[in-house]
């Protein structure tokens, strides 16, 4: 059963007695098909306030039960209502006043194009044949402008559904068409003699658009070496930069991403904004950015020479001075993830996909530094520095054809190169006292059958083993030789 009641708040008198008041309307709690406890004011009349919370109570409870639309209030309001409390909920998030206005004229335009007047009235389909109809108009909308409209109106009708204003968004189904089929504007990257070029002429040049040759050549030079965006840049000032540490801060206001961003500046970048800076106050603004900056750039282009649109029809436009910082930085060896750290991409895709160009000679170098396939294998080097002269390796040349197969003995080469290169050299004796002999090596590195060519029988030994072809291993005179790839022979053979 629904109940009524007056709120009751305590005033002080003047005679500094408390009293009890209670408002002239009543009142009744209720909780509504969401679950939510609200306070709701009726009438000064109890009856009739009690009459009005028995209807609204009887209201919800069918709103829960799913038998009343419990969204009809905003239903019926008109969309400009809603569209005014998006553009304010914007701004209240931190957004600029531009984004804001930008967002609210770009669903406005949709709402009046489609005629939509009241919530019920918006409908995909014509939602999506009236951009269509902007794309193929004589305006010819591009892709990406048409992603930017769609985005717009379904941020809208998203926020209607957040707010608590509808239970869903009829362009929820909705998708952005891939924008890279239709490119209207591609940008490129200059050079480096072409920046140098264009630094070097403007500096020269005189004032344009407010600014003299120096000033847009500086302004020019921060751009490109720390990829600020030209409202960035505009936002700058004199306090901005920390000249003694080298940097320049970007407040979280002007940001793209609403932070607050440090970047780093070059030593000699550092010295020519003293320089510029000097007669300057610190609140005064860094640079006179003009509204449309890529008039400037174009002009002073146009005076060192080079093409604001190449033979491709790529543009070189102020803001490809930032996809110039991102080049620059690939060239010059810089990890992708410092790259993106410096650019303040959320994705590594849009730092070296979109901002990242290949500059001329970078592929023809990329390619110059793979290995030299020309080369022999390591299988023939060995070979080569063996002398086999591409025969295999284990084969010894010069064996006499007298030796039969299971005496004729095969090189094995050791892991210490200088091994090999001592078993040519012949045999050396040994300077252990009480023990002479050879060292397991052929002498005057020749294959012979004479017994001066076996080795010595260990003392407290009576059989040996024929001396294989092991080189010479300096330090361990008394090891027995190795019979290496022919059969155990048993011999008796005595000492010389």
């Amino acid at each position: 059963m629904a109940s009524v009641f007056k709120r009751k708040r305590k005033v002080k008198m003047d005679n500094g007695k408390t009293v009890v008041r209670k408002s002239l309307k009543y009142y009744a709690r209720l909780t509504d098909a969401d679950g939510i406890k609200r306070t709701i004011p009726l009438y000064t009349d109890k009856t009739a306030s009690l009459n009005k919370a028995i209807q609204l109570k009887k209201e919800f409870e069918r709103a829960e039960e799913g038998l009343i639309d419990r969204y009809k209030e905003h239903r019926k309001r008109p969309l400009e209502e809603h569209l005014e409390d998006f553009r304010q909920s914007l701004l209240a998030k931190g957004n600029t006043l531009k984004h804001a206005d930008q967002t609210v004229y770009r669903v406005k335009r949709i709402i009046d194009g489609c005629k939509f007047t009241f919530w019920n009235d918006i409908q995909p389909s014509k939602v999506q044949r009236y951009l269509a109809g902007l794309r193929n108009s004589q305006e010819g909308m591009s892709a990406q402008t048409y992603n930017y409209y769609l985005k717009s109106i379904k941020q809208f009708t998203k926020w209607m559904v957040q707010d608590g204003r509808v239970d869903a968004s009829p362009l929820e189904h909705l998708r952005t068409i891939n924008a890279r089929t239709d490119k209207r504007r591609e940008r490129r990257a200059l050079e480096l003699d072409e920046i140098r070029n264009l630094l070097e002429t403007t500096t020269a040049s005189p004032e344009r658009f407010g600014m003299t040759g120096r000033q847009r050549a500086l302004l020019y030079r921060v751009a490109i070496e720390t990829g600020l965006r030209a409202s960035e840049l505009r936002s700058l000032k004199v306090s901005s930069f920390n000249l003694d540490k080298g940097t320049v801060t970007v407040q979280a206001g002007y940001s793209k991403h609403r932070r607050q961003d440090e970047l780093p500046l070059r030593l000699d970048t550092t010295a020519e904004l003293k320089r510029l800076f000097a007669q300057k106050m610190p609140n005064a603004q860094a640079f006179n950015v003009p509204d449309k900056p890529a008039k400037m750039l174009k002009a002073d282009l146009a005076e060192a020479g080079i093409d604001y649109v190449d033979d491709s029809g790529r543009v070189f436009d102020f803001h490809a001075l930032r996809g110039q910082c991102a080049s620059l930085l690939a060239a010059s060896g810089v990890h992708p993830k410092v790259a993106q750290s410096i650019m303040r991409h959320c994705d590594i895709n849009l730092t070296m996909n979109r901002y990242t160009h290949v500059l001329r000679g970078q592929e023809s170098g990329a390619v110059a530094a793979l290995p030299d396939l020309s080369l022999p294998s390591s299988k023939g080097q060995k070979a080569v520095a063996s002398g086999t002269d591409n025969k295999p390796v284990g084969t010894v040349q010069g064996a006499p054809e007298k030796w039969t197969r299971k005496w004729k003995p095969f090189l094995t080469h050791t892991a210490y190169t200088g091994c090999n290169r001592s078993a040519k050299n012949g045999n050396s004796q040994s300077k252990i006292e009480g023990h002479e002999g050879n060292r397991k090596c052929l002498a005057n590195s020749k294959i012979d059958s004479g017994s001066n060519c076996l080795t010595p029988t260990v003392i407290g030994k009576n059989i040996t083993r024929p001396a294989g072809l092991e080189p010479a291993t300096f330090g361990f005179e008394v090891r027995d030789s190795i019979q290496l790839s022919y059969g155990r022979q048993k011999a008796e053979v005595t000492a010389l």
